[in-house]
């Protein structure tokens, strides 16, 4: 069988979705932090007074949404795994890339434990989501899962592009003007079919694809599966520099200051 014919035989099989959607989420957080520049890995860094990852986890609880929780730490990180424990998460070491790790967390999905309040039933979808989003609204989680339960095989949640983009050479001079209204950001979490997408990154590992994922849903896109989008948030942004650190803090507190006015 060619790539081709097996990533069409891949998109075929998504017409098998459960009716009844069950969701897990992996949560990846075996990032190194690098560039933030704490010496530490990026989700063990504090913010008002917790864990990139708690609030990450912290998000994912209030969603309501997890019957199960995979998150890839850094390898022998008793800390981080002790912060999931508390939030009833499995832990699996990161792999060397974003697209081993969650290859290693789907394939220990069956072994996380069903958390309180959930069907024992193997999830029929998985939400993928990065820890350093770590403060990601609800509602962002919502709008994935109910395009999931809807009957889409694989949804995004994104913003429109509000910068004009340019490409450029080599030599740094510009070459073109980049449409911006068919360009789009995306965040996480991004959802999937659960089989389509554990089917889909085996196949990507076995014929050398690895290296050309980007994000999830560009193994759905490999496979001929259609990625629906979602709005996003300006709240999910990414923690990557110091900078996005002190951007969160800011969003943090007008949303508090908020929440206070409304209850006044």
């Amino acid at each position: 069988m060619t790539n081709t014919d097996s990533f069409s035989q891949m998109a075929d099989d998504v017409t098998g979705t459960s009716p009844v959607a069950s969701f897990a989420v992996v949560i990846l957080a075996a990032g190194s932090g690098t560039r933030l520049g704490y010496g530490i890995p990026k989700a063990a860094v504090q913010h008002s007074g917790k864990t990139l990852l708690e609030w990450a986890l912290a998000g994912v609880d209030a969603s309501g949404v997890a019957s199960r929780i995979v998150v890839t730490v850094p390898t022998d990180d008793t800390a981080l795994t002790n912060i999931a424990a508390d939030y009833g998460a499995l832990t699996v070491s990161g792999g060397s890339s974003r697209a081993e790790s969650v290859a290693l967390a789907l394939s220990a999905l069956d072994n996380a434990p069903v958390r309180s309040g959930f069907s024992s039933d193997a999830p029929s979808h998985v939400l993928i989501h990065d820890a350093a989003r770590s403060f990601t609204p609800v509602e962002v989680f919502h709008r994935v899962c109910q395009s999931l339960s809807s009957g889409q095989a694989a949804v995004i949640p994104v913003l429109p592009v509000v910068d004009t983009i340019k490409t450029v050479d080599a030599d740094g001079y510009v070459r073109s003007t980049v449409q911006r209204s068919v360009l789009r950001s995306v965040q996480t979490p991004q959802g999937f079919h659960f089989k389509t997408l554990l089917g889909a990154y085996r196949q990507a590992e076995e014929q050398g694809l690895s290296d050309e994922i980007t994000d999830d849903a560009s193994v759905a896109e490999m496979c001929g599966i259609p990625v629906k989008t979602v709005l996003g948030d300006f709240r999910s942004l990414k923690i990557t520099v110091a900078e996005d650190l002190a951007l969160a803090s800011a969003l943090k507190l007008a949303d508090e200051l908020s929440a206070v006015s409304e209850k006044d």
